[in-house]
């Protein structure tokens, strides 16, 4: 996993580069602007995403009451579950619960926790706050033509799901002619 982030970090952009006032310009038109967001999406995918992960930190950081039982549910989900050698049983309360039990509890209580705290509104608002963020950038900085010519394949890393996804998608999605 280490070597997996610090291949995906390899590939961030200069944020010099990201910021740079000389490449902003209004687009004239709406396909115009969806055709620079797509460029400036490959080209800063990394950029972005870390914009999108500190919009939401900053979310949870503001809202300690949630950061609290998002913390306390990180730590039953370890210590209960992904931790615990599945010959160690879960004793609580003068029982003893098996490991499909302690699933189940463990994912009725991250339910709760979602809805009851209004974590999962806080979570999907940050998201789309950030991804605004991002699209709005996107849109008003000008790619250069390098960008496209320049692109090496990344399909390594964190990120590298998203890109193996979205292919087979399409080749998923690509109808097949026979001739009869």
């Amino acid at each position: 996993m280490s070597a997996s982030i610090t291949q995906t970090f390899s590939q961030r952009r200069p944020w010099f580069e990201l910021i740079d006032r000389s490449t902003f310009s209004r687009p004239d038109t709406f396909k115009e602007a969806v055709a620079r967001v797509r460029k400036n999406l490959t080209y800063f995918r990394v950029n972005y995403t870390a914009i999108i992960v500190l919009v939401a930190a900053f979310s949870l950081l503001s809202h300690p009451f949630i950061l609290f039982f998002l913390a306390c549910l990180l730590w039953a989900w370890l210590f209960l579950y992904v931790f615990r050698t599945p010959d160690q049983p879960v004793n609580m309360f003068d029982r003893t619960f098996t490991d499909r039990e302690t699933l189940g509890i463990l994912i009725i209580l991250t339910i709760l926790i979602i809805f009851l705290t209004e974590l999962g509104a806080l979570m999907i608002s940050s998201v789309v706050v950030g991804f605004g963020i991002t699209c709005v950038h996107g849109a008003f900085r000008v790619p250069q033509e390098v960008f496209v010519d320049d692109q090496e394949p990344m399909n390594i890393g964190i990120l590298s799901y998203i890109t193996a996804t979205a292919a087979s998608g399409v080749v998923a999605a690509t109808p097949t002619l026979q001739r009869v």
